[in-house]
């Protein structure tokens, strides 16, 4: 029975080379790339660093690629969690409901032109954006910053409870889509639609 083939071991160039292109990736690009660009070349600039004192110390044997290799992987980790901070950064302002300054009437056109691009993701959360200043233009909902689906919910239909149903599962389609990690498709559109149709059409109870 022949021995199992020795283990890759790459020379301390290709190590560098394999962070060079993990942060090549197009998984690292952000439409503000500029704080992850210099944090991938000050990385690399200390990997080079390291490289040049490994050669420099004839420390290029197994050891000295296992330090290497022990960087990359710093190298990736510390980018990889810069990222994600800053992709969740980007997803909370996209997903808010503050004010924006537009009208229900704008935020419908938006999403509708959304779900004409195919864009359903973007289109459920203008829906929702559509819905809650709805409810701020007829004053059932008092404008509050840092307000979630699910709290426009519950407290809309404390004023509409004929639509309680519908605002539950527009808070729902929307949690759904913008923090549960289900992507959005036309039935998600149809749903929010609905909700704000049958919210809209819904007299604030008397008393």
């Amino acid at each position: 029975m022949a021995p199992p083939p020795p283990p890759l071991t790459p020379t301390a160039d290709e190590a560098r080379g394999l962070a060079a292109r993990e942060l090549a990736q197009a998984a690292y690009r952000t439409r503000e790339p500029g704080v992850l660009e210099q944090l991938g070349r000050w990385l690399l600039e200390r990997l080079d660093d390291l490289v040049g004192l490994l050669t420099a110390q004839r420390a290029g044997g197994a050891g000295g690629v296992l330090v290497v290799l022990a960087l990359v992987v710093v190298v990736v980790v510390v980018v990889r969690r810069r990222l994600g901070r800053a992709a969740r950064t980007a997803h909370a302002g996209a997903a808010s409901l503050d004010d924006t300054g537009l009208t229900a009437a704008d935020h419908r056109r938006r999403a509708e032109d959304h779900a004409d691009d195919g864009r359903f993701d973007d289109a459920v959360r203008e829906w929702m954006r559509a819905l809650v200043r709805g409810l701020e233009e007829r004053d059932v909902l008092a404008g509050r910053p840092g307000r979630t689906a699910g709290e426009a919910a519950r407290e809309a239909s404390a004023v509409l409870p004929g639509a309680a149903d519908a605002l539950a599962d527009a808070a729902r389609c929307f949690d759904e889509t913008v923090y549960g990690g289900r992507s959005a498709d036309a039935g998600s559109v149809a749903r929010m639609r609905a909700a704000d149709r049958a919210v809209g059409e819904q007299r604030v109870a008397a008393g």
